[in-house]
C-alpha cells in the first residue's frame, strides 16, 4: 500500500441511496448558492458611484479648439490610411441619463486606447471597442500630436 487511504479512494459513496442520511449530497447548483456573493444593501454600490459622479453642463468648444480637433482627426485619418493605429487619449462628454432629457448635463470622461476606425461621414471614431460621436469629443491627446505642441 502506497497511500494509507488507497483502500477507500475508489469506493462508492455508501450513503447515497439511504433515506436515513442526516445531510444528503447537495446538487452543484445548490452548492454554488452557498458561495454566491451577498449584498445586504442592494444598489448601495451604484448609489455611491452616482454620488461620486460630478454632473456639469456641456461646454461649447471655441473655433480655435475645433480647428485643433480637426487637425488631429486629419492626422488620425492619415495614420489609419497608412495602416497605423495610433494610441490616443480622448476627453469626451457623456450625457447623464438620470437627469432630465431637456438639459445638456453630464460628465467629461477620459479614455485611452488604440484607434480602430474613423468615419468622417458618420462623424464617429472607434477606440478599441468604444464608439464615440465626434460632437461629444472635447479633446484628443497622443504621441503623434507632440510635434504640433512644439511648433
Amino acid at each position: 500500500m502506497t497511500n494509507k487511504y488507497e483502500d477507500i479512494l475508489n469506493m462508492e459513496y455508501p450513503l447515497k441511496s439511504s433515506d436515513k442520511i442526516k445531510h444528503p449530497p447537495m446538487s452543484i447548483a445548490d452548492r454554488a448558492k452557498i458561495f454566491a456573493p451577498f449584498a445586504a444593501l442592494k444598489g448601495h454600490e451604484e448609489a455611491i458611484i452616482a454620488k461620486q459622479k460630478i454632473v456639469v453642463p456641456r461646454k461649447n468648444l471655441s473655433e480655435e479648439s475645433k480647428e485643433v480637433l480637426d487637425r488631429r482627426l486629419g492626422q488620425i485619418e492619415q495614420s489609419l490610411s497608412q495602416g497605423k493605429h495610433p494610441m490616443i487619449t480622448v476627453v469626451y462628454f457623456q450625457k447623464d441619463t438620470t437627469e432630465s432629457k431637456e438639459k445638456e448635463e453630464g460628465e467629461y470622461l477620459r479614455f485611452t486606447g488604440m484607434v480602430g476606425k474613423y468615419d468622417p461621414l458618420l462623424r464617429t471614431i472607434q477606440i478599441v471597442d468604444k464608439k464615440l460621436k465626434l460632437d461629444d469629443i472635447y479633446g484628443i491627446e497622443g504621441e503623434e500630436f507632440c510635434i504640433e505642441k512644439i511648433l
